[in-house]
């Protein structure tokens, strides 16, 4: 374990709501934190900063949608440009990592578990956030990073 790794903060950036995670200082663990809803590419980008800055992060990690033979289509550039406007609000860097199948994972996760309705609706981007972020520390471990 790295103790030195620092925080990072996941995103799981949606249009309606976007969903946040950390990971601990050893970048081990992640863990879902929230999701917000603040209406509108701007704030959104704005309250991400915000969150990764007052949890002291040295990196943001956005999920970035792709399809499953690997290209990229409008949702990924729709992703790219909040990412970029991310940065006009941080000088923390971003980062993406692949979510093509997080969403697919959280739902059947929280199915399993019985979580459904309003709760799974209030938990699927928080969780799809943490799945996002934990495949990228495990793929930073893998790497000797």
């Amino acid at each position: 374990m790295n103790l030195n790794h620092g925080k990072y903060l996941g995103v799981d950036y949606g249009d309606r709501r976007t969903g946040l995670a950390e990971c601990d200082m050893g970048g081990t663990i992640a863990s879902g934190i929230c999701t917000i809803s603040e209406g509108g590419m701007r704030k959104t980008a704005i309250r991400v900063a915000k969150e990764a800055e007052e949890r002291g992060c040295k990196r943001i990690i956005v999920g970035l949608p792709r399809n499953m033979d690997g290209t990229e289509g409008e949702r990924a550039e729709t992703v790219r440009v909040f990412a970029t406007m991310l940065g006009e609000y941080t000088d923390i860097p971003v980062d993406f990592s692949d979510e093509r199948m997080s969403t697919m994972v959280a739902y059947r996760y929280l199915g399993e578990t019985g979580t459904y309705g309003k709760k799974r609706k209030e938990a699927i981007d928080t969780l799809s956030a943490e799945i996002i972020l934990q495949s990228y520390i495990d793929r930073e471990r893998m790497a000797g990073v």
